[in-house]
This record gives structure tokens, C-alpha cells and sequence, in this order.
């Protein structure tokens, strides 16, 4: 059945046509004029309705996608470092124009960002733990981690999917493999991941749902994640 209508899209600040050919919103509701999909609207609502000096922070985006959220970041803050990792090269190192990090092991000082922004990266990860870790080591006092991820076990106990074996670099799979993209997802998420990133990392967090379709904002897990270093 899909979906077309008019309204204005925050990442490109232009009145827009949003459109989508399928019934899957998530993937597929794009904006006409800058290409951004759902999670990256609602990311960046969130960004400029709790953050909107963002423009001013120091910010550290890992895996980002040059549409929609991530440009938009790029283009207006004068203190943006985009990350990636890739598997084989050192971090810290440059490759193909980005600063390759691991989020479970970040080669960044002690309270170094205001802002720390992740898009759909936290079920790909096998040592979550680490990276929410890492996250807290890395933030200022009363700096924030702001992302999406899809929580789809709802209020059900989040579900392992993979773990690595860091010995022997084996993946053992708890349940059939999924992939998003070229991504093997190791964790399916619930709302309890508020408590896992408290345990991990003692951020408290909150999750943010705002559907309004004259903002492009309406998707299946459009939630979006706030975590603050206390």
C-alpha cells in the first residue's frame, strides 16, 4: 500500500514530500529532497528539541550515513568527527577518509565529547557492554549518548543472538543469523536495555517515541535512546 504526503523534514529544513512504495516504514519513508529515513528524523528531532546548541558541542558520530541525520550533524558542527571501524586496521588509523574506531575499545581520552551519536549500530555489536563502557569514558560529565536502535523484544528480556569466541575469533549462534545489510545482528534489544546500559556504564537513560507524519515521523522501532553520564 506504501504512503505519500506532504510535510517538512528536519534534516534537510525544507517543505518536502515524504513517500514510501511499501508497507515497511522503517526502511523505505523517505524524504524526497535529502533521501533520510525515518530513524534518522527522529534522531535528529531529538537532537534539536533536547540538545539545540548541538552546533556548539563537541560530537562523535560512529558509522554514519551521508543522508538525512548525519550530514546535516557534519555541515553544522564545527567540532564532528565521523568514525568507522574496519576489521584489520588499527585504531586511530585512516582509511578511505575516516578515523577507523572500535566502539568497545575507543582510542579517545578521558571526557573528551559532549555527544556521542550511534544510528542502528548497538545490535551489531557482540560486547555491548564495553561499548556503553567505552561510551561513559569518553563523555564529559553530563555528556550524552544519543541513538537509534530497534528494539523489537518490546517489554520482553532482550535476546542474544551471537556471541565471539575472542580466542579462537568463532562466532557461535544462539539463534538463526540475521543480518541487516552486510551487519550480522548479534542482539535483539527490549525496553530493558535502559537497565543494561545503567549496569554497564551507570548512564541513566530514557527512550523517546514521537510519531507525527507531518514530520516524517512514523515507523515500526522508530525510538530513539538518550543516555546521560551523571
Amino acid at each position: 500500500m506504501g504512503c505519500e504526503n506532504k510535510g517538512y523534514c528536519i534534516c534537510c529544513d525544507q517543505a518536502v514530500t515524504f513517500s514510501s512504495v511499501y508497507d515497511w516504514f522503517r526502511d523505505h519513508y523517505r524524504c524526497q529532497n535529502c533521501n533520510s529515513i525515518p530513524k534518522e528524523r527522529a534522531l535528529m528531532t531529538c537532537l534539536e528539541l533536547f540538545y539545540p546548541h548541538w552546533r556548539d558541542l563537541k560530537i562523535h558520530e560512529s558509522s554514519p550515513v551521508w543522508t538525512g541525520a548525519s550530514r546535516k550533524i557534519r555541515d553544522g558542527c564545527k567540532d564532528y568527527l565521523p568514525t568507522m571501524y574496519h576489521e584489520g586496521t588499527k585504531c586511530g588509523e585512516v582509511k578511505d577518509g575516516f578515523r577507523c574506531e572500535n566502539l568497545e575499545q575507543l582510542t579517545f581520552e578521558n571526557e573528551m565529547y559532549d555527544l556521542h551519536i550511534t544510528s542502528d549500530v548497538m545490535e551489531h555489536v557482540f560486547f555491548p557492554e564495553r561499548a556503553f563502557q567505552e561510551i561513559a569514558r569518553t563523555l564529559k560529565p553530563g555528556g550524552v549518548h544519543i541513538f537509534t536502535v530497534p528494539l523489537v523484544m518490546k517489554n520482553k528480556q532482550s535476546r542474544v543472538r551471537a556471541v565471539l569466541d575472542e580466542r579462537t575469533k568463532e562466532i557461535q549462534y544462539i539463534e538463526k543469523p540475521d543480518y541487516h545489510g552486510d551487519h550480522l545482528v548479534t542482539r535483539d534489544w527490549g525496553y530493558d536495555i535502559k537497565q543494561f546500559i545503567s549496569d554497564s556504564s551507570a548512564m541513566e537513560s530514557k527512550i523517546i517515541l514521537i510519531e507525527n507524519i507531518d514530520l516524517g515521523l512514523k515507523a515500526e522501532y522508530n525510538d530513539v535512546v538518550i543516555s546521560v553520564k551523571q
